[in-house]
């Protein structure tokens, strides 16, 4: 076999079963390779940042790698924004790059590149292959890079001329490293400070949001008094009915330091200690009071549900039922004018059971985590490097890990044209993602963070900078055009029975909501 049926073989092997790709000419051997390992599916994405965020998505729900395959150095550098944020969720991603035939790079024809330096910055592990009978190897290599806990990505570089020569081997996967655990003493520092009586938060990340890991936590809160934090940039959280509740930590510096004010104690599972996004002028980055001792218990990489599992023991507590959330009762289907309390009302009381929530929806959906409260158990998912054009290529990849479960999108309209191409792979795939498009015609977060910094009001020109009207995207017709059915509400009564019609079909449904 040739190196290209040998890294494909290989990973699957390994457990990688689905590519996201945006394939050119220097991986025609891999796209052949592909072609014949029926195995492996392939998802097309029209533009490298819908290939990396979509392989971001995959990753948080099925909670294994995706291998993403992009042409050369531009390829990369189009899905650079969402693998930053990708690596800042954490999340295992084998990364495939095509790179010239090695005898040809000398000739320094129009597309060569630096990729190795376009890929470091966002590679916990990088290797460019050296010859075909090494690739089977390098691959199983990447795998395990990228699936050693927390979670990251793994880049290899495949020369077209190793991909294409003969003598490739499939490669064990050998086994994968464990995550350690805290120190015993580490433990013991911080069931004392649960024992001491000061008000203490938990903040977390990872695989204790969900699952296991956050039925323990949830025991440790409901014994202890505790509360539990995400980050705002959560990666995801279960939520819900009958699910220990979680408050994300909010946005805004001043909301979150009015959040957190109360708390001397701060225990760390995976995470930093809580800032805000930006620097301004005259105020401190800090969420939490200079009075509030703040405490590792496991750093990123190590165990976090073993952390919390034995802070559990440590705690020498009786058993006692984790806390949930307890039945509360959903908003009613709201009706009449459109606005942001009744669209979240109207998400909180129709959101189906096992739903996933993916959340981008920046200034116009920040109501709706606290209206779906008690909406049944489902997960939210948001993004986690701020940079954005996540929301739709997420939102696919979630749906193609979780055929099972309905996906429902929010999106601002200004940064889902960013990655609008997520719909056409919606269409194409048959994915059940319902995307709501809060169509406030502007950068709304740029406007507050413009008057936030005391630089007075904007200007016309400034304005024109922060608003996307003149003309008004039309997301109806755009989505129509991606193979999309589309609907533009204008009424709350009208954007319920979208989402009623959205739940139930059986490939993907955009929503347009003018605000």
């Amino acid at each position: 076999m040739n190196g290209a049926e040998s890294l494909i073989r290989t990973l699957i092997a390994g457990g990688v079963e689905v590519c996201f790709t945006n394939p050119g000419t220097s991986e025609i051997h891999l796209v052949a390779a592909l072609d014949r390992t029926p195995a492996m599916r392939c998802v097309l994405g029209l533009f490298e940042g819908v290939v990396t965020g979509a392989a971001d998505g995959y990753a948080r729900m099925a909670e294994k790698p995706a291998c993403t395959l992009l042409h050369l150095g531009p390829g990369l550098g189009n899905g650079l924004a969402n693998l930053h944020n990708a690596s800042r969720a954490q999340v295992p991603i084998v990364s495939l790059v095509g790179q010239h035939a090695t005898y040809h790079l000398h000739h320094d024809t129009p597309l060569t590149s630096d990729i190795e330096a376009i890929a470091r910055p966002h590679s916990k592990w990088l290797r460019t292959s050296a010859s075909a009978s090494e690739l089977g190897r390098d691959a199983a290599d990447a795998i395990v890079v990228a699936r050693t806990a927390p979670g990251q990505i793994a880049t290899l570089i495949v020369p077209a001329d190793v991909a294409w020569t003969e003598g490739g081997t499939i490669a064990t996967l050998p086994a994968l490293p464990k995550p350690p655990l805290p120190a015993a003493a580490t433990i013991e520092r911080a069931a004392a400070m649960l024992r001491s009586g000061l008000r203490t938060a938990i903040l977390m990340t990872g695989n204790v949001l969900y699952g296991k890991g956050l039925t323990v936590a949830g025991s440790i809160a409901s014994a202890t008094g505790a509360k539990l934090l995400a980050p705002y940039p959560v990666v995801r959280v279960e939520r819900g009915v009958g699910v220990a509740q979680v408050e994300r930590v909010q946005y805004v510096l001043e909301q979150a330091v009015e959040q957190l004010k109360e708390f001397r104690q701060l225990i760390l599972v995976g995470e930093h200690p809580p800032m805000a996004y930006f620097a301004y002028p005259g105020k401190d980055s800090a969420f939490t009071s200079a009075e509030c001792d703040i405490y590792t218990l496991a750093s990123p990489g190590e165990d976090y549900i073993g952390a919390l599992e034995a802070l559990w023991v440590a705690l020498s507590s009786p058993h006692r039922t984790h806390l949930v959330e307890q039945k509360i009762e959903r908003p009613h289907v709201p009706s009449g004018e459109i606005t942001l309390a009744g669209l979240a009302a109207a998400v909180g009381a129709l959101l189906p059971e096992n739903a996933i929530v993916v959340d981008e929806s920046m200034t116009s959906g920040r109501g709706m985590m606290a209206a779906t409260r008690g909406a049944p158990p489902h997960d939210w998912l948001g993004n986690t490097g701020g940079s954005i054009g996540i929301a739709l290529p997420l939102a696919a990849g979630a749906a193609v890990a979780r055929p099972d479960r309905r996906v429902l999108c929010l999106s601002a309209d200004g940064s889902g044209m960013y990655t609008l191409q997520a719909l056409w792979t919606m269409a194409r795939e048959g994915l059940k993602v319902t995307t709501v498009v809060f169509a406030n015609r502007s950068y709304a977060v740029l406007k507050r963070e413009f008057s936030y910094l005391g630089v007075g009001d904007p200007g016309r020109r400034a304005l024109d900078m922060f608003e996307i009207g003149r003309p008004n995207l039309d997301w109806v017709h755009l989505a129509k055009g991606m193979g999309v059915p589309g609907a533009r509400v204008n009424s709350l009564d009208e954007f319920a029975k979208a989402l009623r019609d959205g739940f139930a079909s059986e490939g993907p449904a955009l929503i347009e909501v003018p605000l």
